[in-house]
């Protein structure tokens, strides 16, 4: 699960089954939904008792910002499809890939008795609402996205940012233009490959800007130099 985020599982009836709930999850070659999920949870239960793909769920994904911001919601994003328990074969590989993300042999029960399932969402429909606008996404897209080389290091480094370089944050104020006079107080919202993004607040009102970097950063060490490039602009 990635951090800042909170899943809930329902049925398209709005039946809850199951909210903040996945220990874990993750997307298979395929598109596929993979959620590491207690074994008494309502999501288990209903899966293990459908019928082959005759339960249809919702996956509601919200992204909170890791730092203190007015509106600290970033996006929501609901996937929709068929949900059904991974046996057999499927096991093995599914674990792998859940595995990439946290340890889970205890938790499937490798080391003794069970107190997770696997669940796979096939996801038939994507909705998409956030800084960027809203939209529905083709599943195949999902299916061909590569993660985000920043995703994994976002929280910490907006938390520095926060906490640390507040007043290099508020610099960047000079970047806005006629905007500029409008921005008493800067945090730092997002970070991705692509820049960064600052909710400014002054006059009661709050706007986000966005800085993007010269070209996309690739690992830690690249954004590192896109990030001291960002504040010379600035600070020149």
């Amino acid at each position: 699960m990635l951090p800042g985020t909170f899943d809930q599982v329902r049925s398209p009836d709005q039946a809850e089954l199951g909210a903040g709930m996945p220990a874990t999850r993750t997307v298979t070659p395929d598109g596929d939904v993979i959620l590491l999920v207690p074994g008494e949870s309502a999501a288990a239960r209903a899966a293990a008792h459908a019928q082959d793909d005759d339960l249809t769920a919702v996956i509601e994904i919200t992204d909170v910002a890791p730092v203190s911001v007015p509106h600290r919601i970033r996006g929501r994003a609901w996937l929709a499809g068929w949900l059904t328990q991974v046996r057999g074969d499927d096991r093995a590989a599914c674990a792998a890939l859940l595995a990439e993300r946290r340890p889970v042999g205890e938790l499937l029960g490798l080391h003794g008795r069970p107190s997770c399932v696997m669940l796979r969402l096939e996801v038939g429909e994507i909705s998409v609402d956030d800084l960027w606008g809203a939209e529905h996404v083709d599943p195949r897209e999902l299916a061909a996205a590569e993660p985000d080389p920043v995703v994994n290091h976002e929280t910490e480094l907006l938390q520095h940012l926060a906490a640390v370089h507040r007043d290099r944050i508020a610099d960047l104020c000079a970047l806005l233009g006629p905007r500029e006079s409008a921005a008493a107080s800067a945090v730092p919202l997002a970070l991705d490959r692509l820049g960064l993004r600052v909710r400014f607040t002054g006059g009661g009102s709050s706007f986000d800007a966005r800085f993007d970097f010269p070209a996309p950063v690739r690992d830690v060490c690249e954004l590192r130099r896109a990030m001291h490039a960002l504040f010379a602009a600035a600070s020149g």
